[in-house]
C-alpha cells in the first residue's frame, strides 16, 4: 500500500459496502494474514480456516476499526486472536511440517526437511505467548509497537517475550553432541 491515507480511503469505501475496496484490502494483506495463521497453528488446513475466519470478522467489524494503527496491524491482530482461540479449542495440533524455508546455503533436501522439522518442533514446544511474539517479530517482520498493539500488551512485554523465546529456542536447538561432549575428554 502506498500510504496510510490511501489505506484509510479503502477502509472508508469498504465500510460503505464497496466490494472492490474490500477486495483490494483483502489482496493487500491476505498472504500475510495466512502466514501469521500458519505459523501460529502449524497446520495448512487450520491456517486456511483461521485466515478465513479472520477476514470474515474483519469485514463484519470494520466499523470498529479506529485507524490508530494501520489496517494491516488491525487485521493481523484479528488473525492472531482467531488462531489463538482456535488453538485453545483444538485438543491436539497437527504435526504437518512447516512450508517455510528456515535454512539457507547449499544443503541437501533431506537436511532442509530435517532442519525445518526440528525447528518447527522446537517452535511448537514454546509457550504460546513466546511463540506468538517470535513469529510476529522474526517471521512476519512486525515491530514491537505493532506487536504490542496487535496483542494488547506493552512494548516491554513484547520485547521480554521475544528475548525469552529466542533464549528458549537456542536451548532447544543447541547441538546435543556439543552438550554431551563438553564434559568429556576426547
Amino acid at each position: 500500500m502506498g500510504n496510510r491515507s490511501e489505506e484509510r480511503q479503502l477502509v472508508e469505501q469498504a465500510r460503505a459496502g464497496d466490494r472492490h475496496a474490500m477486495s483490494m484490502l483483502y489482496h493487500l494483506y491476505d498472504r500475510r494474514v495466512y502466514s501469521v495463521a500458519r505459523r501460529l497453528t502449524g497446520d495448512d488446513d487450520l491456517a486456511q480456516d483461521v485466515a478465513q475466519d479472520a477476514w470474515i470478522r474483519a469485514f463484519q467489524k470494520l466499523e470498529m476499526f479506529r485507524g490508530d494503527a494501520s489496517f494491516g496491524t488491525w487485521v493481523y491482530r484479528i488473525a492472531t486472536n482467531a488462531a489463538l482461540n482456535r488453538l485453545r479449542s483444538v485438543s491436539r495440533r497437527s504435526e504437518a511440517e512447516s512450508s517455510a524455508d528456515w535454512t539457507s546455503g547449499a544443503a541437501s533436501i533431506d537436511d532442509v526437511v530435517l532442519n525445518q522439522s526440528v525447528l518447527q518442533e522446537a517452535l511448537d514446544r514454546l509457550p504460546q505467548g513466546y511463540r506468538t511474539v517470535l513469529v510476529l517479530h522474526d517471521v512476519q517482520g512486525m515491530k514491537h509497537d505493532e506487536i504490542a498493539e496487535s496483542l494488547g500488551v506493552t512494548v516491554g512485554t513484547s520485547k521480554s517475550q521475544l528475548h525469552k523465546a529466542r533464549a528458549r529456542m537456542r536451548e532447544m536447538l543447541a547441538p546435543t553432541t556439543m552438550k554431551s561432549e563438553a564434559g568429556r575428554d576426547v
